[in-house]
């Protein structure tokens, strides 16, 4: 119980530092979480959670990087000027 309580404060840690971020950024931070998360679990397995969780960080936050930049509304392109 009292992991699942740290766990869920560091969420909420996370989520409150994403708040000033563009798209990209807070997807790569909510996907980096979510994997870290999701590979502890999955590492706990075959006990090498530190392994999952460093695995699962760096593929959400991949992951979650590039759904971002997708997700982001295009900015638009500055005419050329000519003098």
């Amino acid at each position: 119980m009292k992991e699942m309580k740290v766990i869920a404060g560091g969420l909420i840690l996370v989520l409150l530092i994403l708040t000033g971020c563009t798209t990209t950024q807070k997807g790569a931070g909510i996907g980096a979480a979510t994997g870290a998360v999701l590979g502890t679990i999955i590492g706990h397995q075959s006990g090498k959670e530190i392994e999952g969780a460093a695995i699962g960080a760096a593929v959400g936050g991949i992951t979650g990087a590039a759904i971002g930049k997708k997700a982001e509304p295009a900015q638009p392109k500055e005419p050329k000027t000519t003098q």
